[in-house]
C-alpha cells in the first residue's frame, strides 16, 4: 500500500483512510468493531466531525487507549470564537483525547485569514497544544484555490474523485507546490460511483489521502482488500474510466445534502440524480412505491430557489429535479434502464 504524507505535517499514512460520517448510522457496538477492524487492517488515519452527530463519540470509544497508534481529525462548523470553543472542548471530550491530530473548519464560505476570529481561534488552539494541524474543508473550488494561495493552513480536505475536471486536478497540484496536505473527500462521488478497484487506482495517481465513507462490514472489506492487493492504473481501469466520465459528467447531484431541507419536503440530494443512481445500481430498489412518492414530490416544486443558493456546486437544482422526474416516468412507462 502506497503511504502519503499529508504536505508539511508530518503525518505520513497508507493512501486509504477511514470516513467516519456514515457510522451515525449504525450502533455504538457496530461503529466500535468496524473502527478498531479498520485499524487491525492497516488503516490509521480517521476523519470526523462535530457535525456527524455521535460519530466522534464512537471514534473516541474505538481509540481511547490507543490513542498515540492513529491520527484524528475533525471539523467545527462554528462562526465565532465562542461556538469555536465550545466545540473544540466537546470534540476533546468526546474523542476522550487532550489533542486533536488535524482540527479543519467545516465547508468553509471563504477563506478566513489572519485578523478573521476563526482563524485566529486555530492558532491559539495550536499554541495551547489542543491541536496540531490547522486544516480546512471546502466545497467551492473557488474557495479552495483561495485557500491554497494563502498558504495559511496546512490541509485542505475537498470533493475528488476520478469525474474531476482539469481544474480539480490541478487544485491537487498546487496544494502539494505549497506543502499543503490534500485530504479527498467524496471519492465515490456521492456513490455514483460503484468500482472501488478504479476509484483506487485514481487516487494512487496522486498525493492525496483519500477518506472512504463506510458504514458496512463488506465495505470495509473491499477497501482493507488493498492492502493485500495493490492497486494501479492500468490501460483497462483507464478505459473503463473514461467511459464513466462520459456517462456522468456534467450537471450531476453528488448527494451532499447541504441543499436541504427543501421547502417542499422534496428529499433532494437522491431525487436530484434519480437518473444516474437508477442506472448504477440494482434498479428495482429504486422503483419501489416508496420513491414513487418521493419522486413526486418533485412536482410540488414551488422553485423558491433557496435549494440554489445553498448548492456548494452552484447546480440549477430545480430543473434538474424536473429533469430526473421526466426520466423516471418514462422509465416507470416502460423506458430502457
Amino acid at each position: 500500500m502506497k503511504t502519503v504524507t499529508l504536505g508539511q505535517t508530518g503525518i505520513t499514512v497508507p493512501q486509504n483512510a477511514f470516513g467516519a460520517l456514515p457510522i451515525q448510522r449504525i450502533s455504538t457496538a457496530d461503529a466500535v468493531m468496524l473502527l478498531r477492524k479498520a485499524y487491525d487492517g492497516g488503516m490509521r488515519f480517521f476523519d470526523t466531525a462535530r457535525a456527524y452527530t455521535d460519530s466522534e463519540e464512537k471514534v473516541g470509544i474505538a481509540f481511547e487507549r490507543m490513542r498515540d497508534k492513529v491520527f484524528i481529525s475533525t471539523k467545527t462548523g462554528a462562526t465565532t470564537k465562542e461556538k469555536f470553543w465550545e466545540d473544540l472542548e466537546t470534540s476533546l471530550r468526546l474523542l476522550k483525547t487532550d489533542y486533536i491530530d488535524i482540527y479543519q473548519l467545516h465547508c468553509a464560505a471563504k477563506c478566513y485569514g489572519e485578523g478573521d476570529d476563526l482563524y485566529e481561534c486555530m492558532k491559539e488552539a495550536k499554541r495551547q497544544g489542543k491541536i496540531r494541524h490547522i486544516g480546512i474543508t471546502a466545497h467551492k473550488i473557488g474557495v479552495a484555490e483561495d485557500i491554497v494561495k494563502s498558504g495559511l493552513y496546512e490541509t485542505l480536505q475537498f470533493p475528488f474523485s476520478y469525474l474531476a475536471s482539469d481544474r480539480d486536478i490541478k487544485l491537487v497540484q498546487d496544494c502539494e507546490k505549497a506543502g499543503m496536505g490534500f485530504i479527498a473527500m467524496k471519492g465515490l462521488s456521492g456513490g455514483l460511483l460503484t468500482d472501488s478497484k478504479a476509484c483506487m487506482a485514481f487516487m494512487s495517481e496522486f498525493s492525496v489521502l483519500p477518506i472512504w465513507g463506510i458504514q458496512r462490514d463488506a465495505e470495509l472489506d473491499e477497501w482493507l482488500s488493498f492492502f493485500e492487493n495493490e492497486t494501479v492504473m492500468t490501460g483497462e481501469i483507464k478505459a473503463f474510466i473514461e467511459n464513466d466520465r462520459k456517462q456522468l459528467l456534467g450537471d450531476f447531484c453528488r448527494g451532499c445534502g447541504y441543499c436541504m431541507p427543501c421547502t417542499a419536503d422534496i428529499m433532494i440530494n437522491q431525487c436530484a440524480r434519480m437518473s444516474q443512481m437508477i442506472r448504477r445500481a440494482p434498479s428495482k430498489n429504486w422503483l419501489t412505491d416508496f420513491w414513487k412518492k418521493e419522486m413526486l414530490k418533485i412536482e410540488s416544486c414551488v422553485e423558491c430557489g433557496i435549494c440554489k443558493t445553498r448548492c456548494p456546486y452552484e447546480l440549477d437544482i430545480p430543473n434538474l429535479l424536473k429533469k430526473n422526474l421526466k426520466d423516471y416516468k418514462e422509465i416507470l412507462e416502460g423506458k430502457e434502464v
